[in-house]
């Protein structure tokens, strides 16, 4: 891959994860008026690298942006990975209770996800509570063929 291509499809996944990101409440963007008028913080995910030959090792981090520290919502959730091939994971924190203007939201989430099969992903980062989703944004993951994969056919 030239670094031109590199280049090409870096802002393609950036704008591909801007396109992809969806608010959980049915498609609408927030207004900016949450309770007591705090803007909801919003959530932004990349995955690195984006594009690549099996098996590839991708690090997503999923971010909350601006926003309230102590938006209550958002307080000790539980978060979930989609990783589009059929593996999801799902993790969850104890947690003092919350307390307005005391309690922080956690902002940054990672992890790691191997692809061992080419094709086209799309993966979904949730912040849920209970089963209800508060907030989700996807991003697109293209495997391509490794060499391994040429010898085996």
């Amino acid at each position: 891959m030239t670094h031109s291509t590199r280049a090409h499809c870096t802002v393609a996944a950036a704008l591909a994860i801007a396109l992809l990101s969806e608010p959980a409440s049915g498609g609408q963007r927030d207004s900016g008026a949450a309770r007591g008028g705090d803007k909801r913080p919003s959530l932004a995910l990349k995955a690195t690298p984006p594009v690549g030959f099996t098996p590839l090792r991708v690090h997503v981090v999923a971010e909350l942006r601006d926003g309230p520290n102590d938006y209550s919502d958002f307080y000790c959730p539980t978060v979930e990975w989609d990783w589009g091939d059929g593996t999801v994971s799902e993790n969850s924190e104890d947690c003092d209770p919350y307390e307005a203007g005391r309690s922080v939201i956690r902002r940054r989430f990672a992890a790691d996800h191997t692809y061992r099969q080419a094709d086209s992903y799309r993966l979904s980062f949730r912040i849920k509570q209970k089963s209800r989703v508060l907030a989700q944004v996807t991003a697109a993951v293209q495997v391509r063929p490794g060499a391994r994969d040429d010898i085996d056919n």
